[in-house]
């Protein structure tokens, strides 16, 4: 991997001509007390680095004459990785991960200045680290007031986001075979799920199985927090208290990923915790199968994006409009969004490194955000007829037939060149499939 990091850094240089880059690591983050929960580097540090540890700068600064990539790290302190684990340290950081100089992190301040003091733009991300934003914005500043003396340095910052993101949106072969690991584990975990699942057994056995299998097929854990919601739980697009028990006649939403190499997959699934469906349960249900069926197939290259959502709109409000769930017009109710109490967010997201992973979805009102190979994203519609919702006036009160009902159905799925593949196929949907 380590070729591919370089190669993402050089692509990123050129980007930059003759600017600077600093990146943070993610700093640690407190459970309770003096107990860290397990370290997750920053998304964009690793995607250019592969480094793994806290207390981290990497600077990228392709003018300078010796040292384009330069890390800044913790050294090695024995005592300490007795405590805490075994660290890189500076020569190590040289060595295994390429950089033309390291220091110990202590020396940023004063080594810094070297790698700003001829680049014409910083780029820098202003994070929620506060104080290292300030330390960044001090180097700024003081190079704005010797400018005179000398004639350069930078005049200008811009978020590095502006440009990342767009490069992490296409995934390379390389993450590709990790999403499709994080994609097969995540697979097997909720087919077992939906094996196990039975009247009486609680919400948070059914996270334990999967969790145990993520772990088991070698993953780092939960890429979020696992939902198991049955009944009236689904309703809550959020719900991850999971410790409800399970009943006959109800659905169980299960909402899970796992982490693989830092990648992730993200699949959802509801199905009959006794097995089959009610007939109310199983007429939403294919509704919303077949408004995914029909986002899913507009997921090709030189599509707009905003034409998955707006696929599976139409195909939910047509078929609320048939069970008279909604009364109107078509156009008119998705225009005024009359769906909204039944379906609230939106149809899907990129995936990547970050579950929600960057990208823009629109350029502006009138520039869509095209689909191309290489880009993943989750394609997710859902209906929720949660008990006392608030309907415009127009509309009429939901039958209680209906009420209580949430389903979503979500699969990973790749953009190719001629179309799209479902990375995430493995786990049955299908009404004759999921019953026994």
């Amino acid at each position: 991997m380590q070729a591919e990091y370089r190669q993402r850094r050089e692509q990123l240089m050129a980007k930059i001509g003759n600017g600077t880059a600093i990146f943070r690591s993610a700093t640690a983050s407190v459970m309770h007390n003096d107990v860290e929960y397990a370290y997750r580097q920053d998304s964009n540090f690793f995607y250019l680095t592969g480094f793994n540890e806290a207390e981290a700068v990497a600077v990228l600064a392709p003018h300078h004459a010796e040292h384009r990539f330069i890390l800044f790290v913790q050294p090695k302190d024995r005592e300490k990785e007795v405590w805490s684990g075994y660290r890189c340290g500076v020569d190590a950081a040289k060595e295994i991960y390429g950089a033309d100089e390291a220091y110990p992190i202590a020396e940023l301040n004063e080594k810094l200045p070297q790698y700003l003091e001829k680049a014409d733009r910083l780029y820098y991300h202003l994070g929620r680290d506060r104080s290292f934003n300030d330390t960044i914005l001090k180097h700024y500043q003081s190079l704005l007031r010797t400018y005179p003396k000398r004639g350069t340095g930078p005049i200008a910052i811009e978020d590095t986001c502006t440009i990342l993101n767009s490069m992490r949106l296409v995934k390379s072969q390389a993450e590709l075979e990790l999403m499709r690991k994080a994609a097969d584990i995540a697979v097997e975990a909720h087919n077992h799920a939906i094996a196990f699942t039975q009247p009486g057994r609680y919400e948070y056995e059914i996270q334990a199985e999967i969790e145990h299998i993520f772990r088991k097929r070698g993953a780092t854990g939960p890429a979020y927090p696992s939902i198991v919601a049955s009944g009236v739980n689904a309703c809550v697009l959020h719900y991850i208290e999971n410790n409800r028990q399970m009943q006959d006649n109800e659905l169980l939403l299960i909402d899970a990923g796992c982490a693989y190499g830092y990648y992730n997959s993200d699949i959802t699934r509801t199905f009959p915790v006794g097995g089959k469906f009610t007939a109310e349960q199983k007429t939403l249900y294919e509704l919303v199968l077949e408004a995914q069926k029909q986002a899913i197939a507009q997921v090709q290259p030189g599509n707009p994006y905003k034409l998955i959502h707006d696929t599976a709109v139409r195909v939910l409000t047509e078929g609320l409009v048939e069970l008279g769930i909604l009364v109107g017009e078509i156009d008119k109710l998705i225009e005024e969004e009359k769906y909204k109490p039944y379906y609230m967010h939106r149809t899907g997201h990129w995936l990547g490194l970050d579950v929600h992973d960057v990208g823009v979805y629109q350029h502006g009102d009138d520039k869509p955000q095209i689909l191309q190979p290489g880009q993943v994203l989750t394609v997710e519609p859902g209906l929720y007829i949660v008990p006392d919702t608030k309907l415009a006036e127009d509309q009429p009160e939901t039958n209680p037939r209906w009420v209580g009902i949430g389903i979503r159905i979500e699969d990973d799925v790749l953009v190719t060149p001629t179309a799209h593949e479902v990375l995430t196929a493995g786990v049955p949907k299908a009404v004759d499939e999921i019953e026994r």
